[in-house]
């Protein structure tokens, strides 16, 4: 499959530039209403689907779209809601889901998300695929999301379930380590302290109130893993951690059909050359490298979102 070349806005040039916009420009997007659907995928925890199904079809005839949020994201961020009306207007049910605890979910699970809880997306996978009206799933993932959605691709391996037709990742954190050392560079500061203000108050709810004297101290994404991340799942450490979650091992056992898109420009996603390597290794990938993009920008003329219509364009192609 061919994808046209992203052309980057004229005055959005620098990768800074292009996370910026992708961020803070204004969209058009406007979605009709959603059928809220909670999904049981621990115990002790649930999350929450905001599902748009396009009626009038008959069943199976339609395409349906999970899509999934980055680190701190929800169900509302703006390049979930953009790719949602993409799909929807191309004919697709799009399933927005929400990460343990994002999207004012708080009180529905008795722990925080990572960025290797690729079961989450497979339970709500598997229970939307018992719905008559979804017909064939596509995953696509953003940043975090999209190192899980890779996770779980790798993980199924051979075996992916007969409902999944495409799995599509844009900006993927799948180098958890290298990643996190490249948000912690003085170019990346305020990125790394957006997120870790916003994981703390998150935190905090689960906290002793010996526990949140000393998170208050973490002042870096490495220190928040290791303190808070790591013990919370069981992991020996930050390192153990990155190493276990990461979808970077994983893609050579990838079989499903699967698009890759990420930028050399993006300010805080580094991919290892080896990732590189087995990305371009693996026939089911379609790797998507571009010059400029930021990180889940790939904003164009006219502020176009070029990666949320490559990946609606991918999986109607693997319909």
């Amino acid at each position: 499959m061919n994808h046209p070349q992203f052309s980057h806005h004229r005055w959005l040039r620098s990768g800074h530039a292009q996370t910026i916009a992708g961020w803070a420009w204004p969209r058009r997007a406007l979605l009709p209403p959603a059928e809220d659907r909670r999904f049981i995928v621990a115990p002790g925890v649930q999350v929450l689907c905001r599902i748009h199904w396009n009626e009038g079809a008959a069943p199976h005839s339609r395409l349906t779209l999970l899509l999934v949020h980055g680190l701190e994201g929800s169900s509302e961020s703006g390049y979930i809601h953009g790719t949602a009306a993409q799909a929807l207007a191309a004919g697709m049910n799009v399933v927005r889901m929400n990460l343990r605890t994002c999207g004012g979910t708080e009180h529905l699970s008795s722990t925080m998300y990572h960025s290797g809880l690729s079961e989450d997306l497979a339970t709500v996978a598997a229970r939307l695929a018992e719905d008559e009206r979804t017909g064939q799933i596509a995953i696509a993932g953003f940043s975090l999301g999209g190192n899980q959605a890779l996770k779980l691709a790798g993980e199924w391996g051979d075996a992916f379930p007969p409902y999944v037709c495409a799995v599509a990742a844009i900006s993927p954190a799948m180098d958890l380590a290298a990643s996190c050392d490249l948000l912690h560079a003085p170019s990346n500061r305020i990125y790394e302290w957006r997120f870790l203000r916003s994981l703390k108050k998150r935190a905090a709810a689960r906290l002793s109130a010996d526990r949140l004297t000393a998170i208050g101290a973490i002042g870096s994404m490495r220190e928040f893993d290791d303190q808070v991340t790591a013990p919370a799942f069981g992991f020996a450490g930050a390192a153990d951690y990155y190493a276990r979650a990461s979808a970077s091992p994983l893609l050579s056992r990838i079989r499903v059909p699967t698009l890759v898109i990420y930028s050399v420009d993006d300010p805080f996603i580094c991919l290892l050359d080896s990732t590189r390597r087995d990305l371009q290794a693996n026939p089911n990938i379609t790797t998507v490298e571009c010059r400029h993009g930021g990180h889940c920008g790939f904003v164009g003329p006219r502020g176009r979102r070029w990666a949320e219509e490559r990946v609606v364009e991918f999986a109607s192609q693997r319909y």
